[in-house]
């Protein structure tokens, strides 16, 4: 028969195991002490100063159509995603109607200028504000 003493000993192996991995406890304490890299670097690979004035000016039109659809003060903005694809601006997500559809189309053509603007968009009836 086990003694108590052994049985609690046990029950704690068991539970330490399960609990904290087969690794043992101080195995995982060191490993988050690594160093790693900070979350806010670019996820570029070309370093920020050597980066393409054609990306810049991406990211200003990206920004400028951004504006544009959230400043319009009858159009809901909030599940369009705007993003710039070889120099073309193209526009995802859902709106809630063919009428809205319409109208981001065409505050993001305004915005763009001379850009060209591709719809990715979806219509979803009912759509929430």
């Amino acid at each position: 028969m086990i003694s108590r003493s052994k049985l609690v000993l046990i029950n704690f192996a068991f539970l330490g195991s399960t609990a904290f991995g087969t690794t043992g406890f101080a195995e995982r304490a060191d490993a988050q002490n690594v160093d790693t890299p900070a979350m806010n670097q670019s996820a570029s690979l070309t370093p920020p100063s050597t980066q393409s004035a054609a990306s810049i000016a991406d990211e200003k039109l990206v920004q400028r159509v951004k504006d544009a659809l959230h400043s319009d003060p009858y159009f809901y903005d909030e599940h369009i995603v705007v993003s710039v694809e070889k120099g073309v601006v193209v526009l995802r997500g859902f709106v809630s109607s063919e009428w809205d559809l319409r109208d981001a189309i065409r505050i993001a053509s305004k915005a763009a200028g001379d850009r060209r603007v591709v719809d990715n968009l979806s219509i979803k009836l009912g759509g929430s504000r």
